[in-house]
């Protein structure tokens, strides 16, 4: 159980360190064909896609990624909730 939760962590925890990059990314001008880029692009554009069905625009600026990093630490808690549940 206890890999489980390491697991959980880390990897909800790699994603938004992500997700923070390629908002760093996107305001400054890189090669579309970077490998690097188009790893980070593919890997936050599910979350980043439910996130942006979700909110609105306003105006130029996307508040999605403010909303998929909250979401995932939702989704983080909850699962450590239900794992110290199932433990218990």
């Amino acid at each position: 159980m206890y890999f489980v939760t390491i697991f959980v962590d880390y990897f909800i925890e790699i994603l938004i360190m992500l997700i923070i990059i390629r908002v760093f990314l996107s305001w400054f001008r890189t090669p579309p064909r970077n490998r690097m880029t188009g790893f980070i692009i593919d890997t936050t554009n599910p979350v980043l896609n439910i996130a942006k069905r979700i909110t609105p625009r306003i105006g130029m600026i996307d508040i999605s990624p403010i909303i998929a990093v909250i979401g995932l630490e939702l989704i983080r808690s909850g699962i450590f909730y239900l794992l110290a549940y199932i433990s218990l």
